[in-house]
């Protein structure tokens, strides 16, 4: 079965290295609370805030060992009071869990993105 796993970090600086840090530490609980692996993961969608230009999302998982999966970034649109710096994903996975047991992973200020999902 096909499940959509949704997660969001909130990352200090636009600086390459804390982007790579922030969706490293995302991916990785994505995939630890969800207990997956590379091979149970179909495509993963990044999508980072417009004040986010120092590096794309994607790296991070590419050096996660995310080497077979389509990846792409694209930026949010900027809407005015929107929380800054915030990196967004959106995982398509193979799993037998039924829908209320994916467990959505919000980081660091974008916990409050979505408090109703939020773990």
């Amino acid at each position: 079965m096909v499940r959509a796993i949704r997660g969001a970090t909130q990352i200090d600086s636009n600086d390459r290295e804390a982007i790579l840090a922030g969706v490293t530490e995302l991916v990785g609980e994505v995939m630890e609370r969800n207990r997956l692996t590379t091979d149970d993961v179909i495509s993963v969608i990044f999508t980072s805030t417009p004040d986010l230009t120092a590096e794309f999302p994607a790296l991070a998982a590419r050096k996660l060992g995310f080497h077979d999966v389509p990846l792409i970034c694209a930026s949010e649109i900027d809407v005015p009071g929107a929380l800054p710096r915030v990196v967004r994903l959106m995982a398509h996975v193979d799993t037998d869990r039924p829908r209320q047991d994916v467990h959505h992973v919000y980081l660091r200020g974008a916990a409050a993105l979505r408090v109703d999902i939020a773990q």
